[in-house]
């Protein structure tokens, strides 16, 4: 048995491990402010929940190192028991383990808090700023020993990461279940996470953080590759590219560093402002943008960006500054932008997830640590800015749209020029799920569809290439006209994918696809697998973001109109419904790329082994796990999800979906005596 495995199975360990001490060079979570959220007695709950993973005979020592910890990070995350083997995702077979399915649900926690994958590795935080994968070290350690222990007549079940233990169950049963943020409703507000977080006993788990299934920048790209193309279409600027075409967004950490590979992909000429130095560093020395690209002055920036456009370059250009004070000189410079958008992590607007202009993001940082409240008041009045030249810019032409990243809440907040209806919620824009991916994706059942080689060879992942494409190009010859641009992407996309970017972290791959295509792909992954041309299991998986997974009225169901977009039952049932059909493990979340109480989200994660079982299992799973949401959707009456669902019916007998009627706006109107304008709904 090798050293990583002995360690695994330990758990956490009899002595001691010695202290870890703090590494500059990773990258770290910001201090979560706990002055005037816990109460000392609150402090002492905290401090009594970190030690109950502990003998009795350690306490003395951890109890100052915990309280310690809290005081200076906000959070205990018991750095002593960072294990200090390797972290990332290892090939199946060298994890110890009695489940094969449990060996592959370790592989994707590990891929997880890659130090190349995570944002915040130390801290168990994925991306996002505060994605969390585990609340602490103890946490990883426990299930990751339960993991090697369990066989396929066990569930392990986790509560915010916390593993509540292996219960009997049986095969057909999830190996794994996850929950993470689930409140009682009236404590879901942001303060209440930072309370509760802090004292142990929920956590954020994002959306794929928390449910182990994030596969690096791969995902993002992907998905602002699809967005861009369809804001083109749109949009009128193309049917295949963006050539000539000026995109304008902000942020490269993260997610958001997804932005300048998805632009040069599509052709255009991309323009993303990032004011943290050590962001553009990162995608410097990931390979995402080129130093030769990078600008820290508008007089220079502006004339290279007419030249991209006239040339028509596919390339990404960086402004290392404040996104305002680029837009601002856009709008005051009248420079032709056709295409806008923002990507700057407001969702995390009081944690350094957006930069007041006029500081740098270390002063803004110090003035966030010294006087929170006029750090706020500095950000309300950027927002206003940043939505006044957007106004102007947009008034000449420009497409813009929100991110998902809850830049109109916010701005929303601040008092900016926002608004078309603030009575009704509207906003001047459109979330891009509202405008571009609800109506042209999702109600036709594309969402992000992807799978990991649970072999770690890139000979496994280039053979499932080869099997997606064949697929793809048989859907697209006999393709209704409605779903045949999504087709053509995506062929593009895996027939290109290689060389798009690299593979950072597990052998992984994303793609869009309804659910014929994921049933397709899937079924010819598993002969792949028995007939040996694939030498390991495959992980099937999603981004919560997706047709069915989740329940987010300013993002996933913003497309949908009838009021049911504040409802939940669609997220919920997505996960239950996975959980008697197939899947190897669950995942329900509170919070995602929104904020903490402003979304419902699930997910899954399926292990292909090549059985007759696998196949049973996931035509099950993954036919109901999107049809779900396209069934909601069309009850919503989304034109797109209604044709969906009936072309779903007559190929599938044993499906029957409650189909709307369309009422008259007319007759609706005068029976409740409304004129037009005050009636439509």
């Amino acid at each position: 048995m090798t050293e990583f495995q002995k360690s695994i199975l330990e758990g956490i360990p009899d002595e001691l491990p010695m202290a870890k001490p703090y590494d500059p060079n990773v990258s770290h979570a910001p201090k979560r402010g706990i002055e005037g959220v816990l109460s000392d007695k609150d402090r002492a709950l905290a401090l009594k929940n970190a030690l109950r993973y502990f003998p009795a005979h350690q306490h003395e020592v951890l109890a100052p190192e915990f309280a310690a910890e809290l005081e200076h990070y906000g959070r205990i995350y018991m750095f002593r028991f960072r294990p200090d083997y390797e972290m990332y995702a290892r090939p199946i077979d060298e994890y110890p383990h009695q489940s094969r399915q449990a060996a592959a649900i370790m592989l994707m926690i590990q891929n997880n808090l890659d130090p190349k994958v995570a944002k915040h590795p130390h801290e168990l935080i994925t991306y996002g700023g505060n994605g969390a994968v585990f609340q602490n070290w103890a946490q990883y350690r426990l299930v990751m020993q339960y993991l090697a222990q369990m066989t396929d007549e066990q569930t392990l079940v986790l509560y915010s990461g916390h593993p509540l233990g292996l219960f009997p169950s049986h095969p057909e049963a999830p190996r794994v279940v996850v929950t993470n943020g689930m409140m009682i409703p009236n404590y879901s507000k942001k303060e209440d996470w930072n309370k509760y977080n802090a004292l142990g006993v929920t956590s954020y788990g994002q959306m794929t953080a928390g449910s182990f299934m994030y596969i690096g920048p791969q995902g993002i790209v992907h998905g602002t590759t699809i967005t861009l193309l369809n804001a083109g279409r749109k949009m009128g600027l193309g049917d295949k590219n963006l050539r000539g075409k000026v995109f304008v967004t902000s942020g490269l950490g993260g997610m958001s560093g997804a932005q300048t590979i998805a632009a040069e992909v599509t052709g255009a000429v991309g323009i993303v402002a990032e004011i943290d130095p050590d962001a553009v560093q990162q995608r410097l020395t990931d390979g995402y943008i080129k130093a030769e690209n990078v600008f820290t002055n508008l007089g220079a920036l502006l004339p290279r960006i007419e030249q991209a456009r006239q040339d028509k370059e596919a390339v990404a250009l960086v402004y290392q500054g404040n996104v305002v004070e680029l837009w601002e000189r856009l709008a005051k410079e009248e420079v032709k932008v056709e295409l806008g958008s923002d990507q700057t992590s407001l969702h995390n607007i009081e944690g350094m997830g957006y930069t007041p202009a006029g500081y740098t993001f270390e002063e803004a940082k110090r003035l966030l640590d010294k006087d929170p409240v006029q750090f706020m008041s500095e950000v309300r009045d950027t927002l206003r800015r940043h939505v006044k030249a957007i106004n102007t810019m947009a008034e000449r032409g420009m497409y813009f749209w929100d991110y998902g990243n809850a830049f109109l809440k916010e701005a929303g907040n601040s008092g900016a020029d926002i608004w078309l209806d603030e009575t009704e919620g509207h906003f001047r824009y459109p979330s891009y799920v509202e405008d571009i991916m609800g109506p042209m994706c999702f109600d036709y059942g594309f969402g992000p569809f992807r799978w990991v080689c649970a072999s770690g060879t890139m000979k496994d992942l280039q053979k499932t290439d080869e099997i997606a494409a064949e697929i793809l190009r048989e859907m697209l010859a006999e393709a209704p006209e409605d779903i045949r641009p999504q087709l053509q992407d995506n062929l593009n996309w895996i027939e290109g994918a290689e060389d798009n970017l690299p593979v950072v972290g597990s052998k992984s791959r994303i793609l869009y696809a309804d659910a014929e295509g994921r049933i397709r792909i899937a079924r010819a992954f598993n002969k792949a697998i028995a007939r040996g041309e694939l030498s390991a299991p495959v992980v099937l998986g999603r981004d919560h973001h997706d047709v069915s997974g989740t329940d987010s009225p300013y993002r996933e169901t913003a497309n949908i109109y009838d009021g049911s977009q504040f409802t939940a039952d669609m997220a919920v049932h997505n996960v239950i419904g996975d959980a008697f059909r197939g899947a190897t493990w669950i995942s329900l979340h509170n919070g995602g790329g929104v904020g903490w109480g402003e979304v419902m989200n699930g997910g899954f994660g399926m292990v292909l082994d090549g059985t007759p079982e696998s196949d049973r299992r996931l035509e099950s799973m993954l036919f109901w796990d999107v049809n779900n949401g396209i069934a909601r959707r069309s009850w919503a009456r989304n034109r797109g999800a209604m044709s969906t669902i009936q072309r779903t019916m007559q190929a599938y007998p044993g499906l029957r979906v409650t189909l709307p009627t369309i009422a008259d706006d007319n007759l609706v109107e005068e029976a409740l005596g409304l004129s037009a304008k005050e009636g439509k709904a």
